[in-house]
């Protein structure tokens, strides 16, 4: 079975209970084939969403809405599904849930249940990029790139000016944030007219463009502003482990939309993935995250962030001998890890699968309907 053609629910009892956290989520479809697909166990997969119509829910063997992860009743609804369904293992998707996931951690693994995130100060490290960042600065790591934190009008001027603007491309955004939401990329040479008349929405603009919208907020937000970086974005997929080195996979994206990987290329690049072995270590990080980094115009990788979650276009690497998410699962319950032999070249090009819900039945995907 290839991991294009549709996986129907099993609808029997596996040997592992996996349940999957948002798996609304765009790319959730993909990790739960992974986790079929593999022969190292049969998952029964339990399915959460704070949406009721989430799309992963025709995927799964089990399905249940729970509050959303700012909710004081996440933790405790998703603890009930967990117990109900006997899940064994939790494997969250939203890098929202994972924090709260991991303070409760201990509470889920006194059942029995484990948790599939990093420690509490790994994940408050590596999700504020200015942390993030001030860390690797005191590391003195290379792939820091150069940034300020901004938090009035001024410091985000100064900062703007200080990496080079006008004359120069600059980037900003929230600390706090994950997928590049938010990231603009400040242009001096930006055309207005051609981006209203004639393209798509974009996140190019302009200082004098910016700065109104950020003086009309009661409270200026921290602002994390870096230099731009015009070389090839790449991502390295890990699965981080107490007990021995990260599995590692490394490769290129050849386009994206939205943030998002739409197609992708396993390349092996030995200084990304060294990178991103000592990064695990830094931070002490566990079980499968996603670093991804950008080339600058001298050919220097630099971190663009860390995602604490499993990629959502991890397919490239399934389809490369290396299942990420099977292979997370298989951490978490202490079992032996395969050697990964890794097809390098693999290319993955992503496509939209439908899902029909029809009242009084239960949601079916398009494929399996027709």
């Amino acid at each position: 079975m290839t991991l294009l053609e549709t996986v129907r629910p099993s609808n029997r009892d596996g040997d592992v209970t996996v349940m999957v956290t948002g798996v609304g989520t765009p790319g959730a479809s993909c990790i739960i084939r992974s986790l079929r697909q593999t022969d190292a166990f049969d998952a029964r997969i339990v399915g959460v969403d704070d949406d009721p119509n989430a799309h992963g829910f025709s995927l799964v063997d089990a399905a249940d809405s729970v509050p959303p992860s700012d909710s004081d009743r996440f933790i405790h609804e998703v603890k009930a599904v967990a117990r109900r369904e006997g899940v064994d293992v939790i494997f969250p998707l939203l890098t929202e849930e994972i924090q709260s996931l991991s303070v409760a951690k201990q509470s889920f693994e006194d059942d029995g249940i484990r948790v599939m995130v990093s420690n509490p100060r790994a994940l408050s490290l590596t999700t504020d990029n200015g942390r993030l960042y001030d860390e690797l600065v005191k590391q003195g790591h290379p792939v820091t790139p150069e940034f300020y934190v901004a938090s009035t009008r001024d410091e985000f001027v100064e900062a703007v000016r200080a990496l080079g603007y006008p004359e120069s491309r600059v980037c900003f955004k929230r600390p706090v944030g994950s997928e590049m939401r938010g990231l603009r990329v400040l242009d001096p040479e930006f055309d207005r007219f051609s981006a209203l008349m004639e393209r798509k929405p974009g996140n190019t603009t302009t200082l004098e463009d910016v700065l109104p919208v950020l003086e009309e907020t009661t409270e200026f937000p921290d602002l994390l502003v870096m230099e731009y970086l015009p070389g090839e974005e790449y991502s390295v997929d890990a699965l981080a482990r107490e007990d021995g080195d990260p599995i590692l996979v490394s490769r290129s994206f050849t386009d994206t939309h939205d943030g998002r990987s739409s197609t992708s290329m396993v390349e092996k690049e030995p200084a990304l993935i060294k990178s991103a072995r000592e990064l695990c270590e830094i931070f002490d990080l566990e079980y499968n995250l996603n670093f991804q980094f950008k080339y600058g115009s001298d050919w220097t990788p630099k971190l663009i962030e860390v995602n604490p979650h499993v990629s959502r276009s991890v397919a490239a690497c399934v389809g490369a001998g290396a299942n990420m998410p099977a292979l997370g699962v298989q951490y978490a319950l202490g079992r032996d890890l395969p050697d990964v032999d890794i097809e390098w070249g693999v290319h993955m090009t992503r496509c939209w699968q439908e899902v029909l819900y029809t009242p009084g039945k239960e949601p079916t995907s398009f494929s399996r309907c027709c």
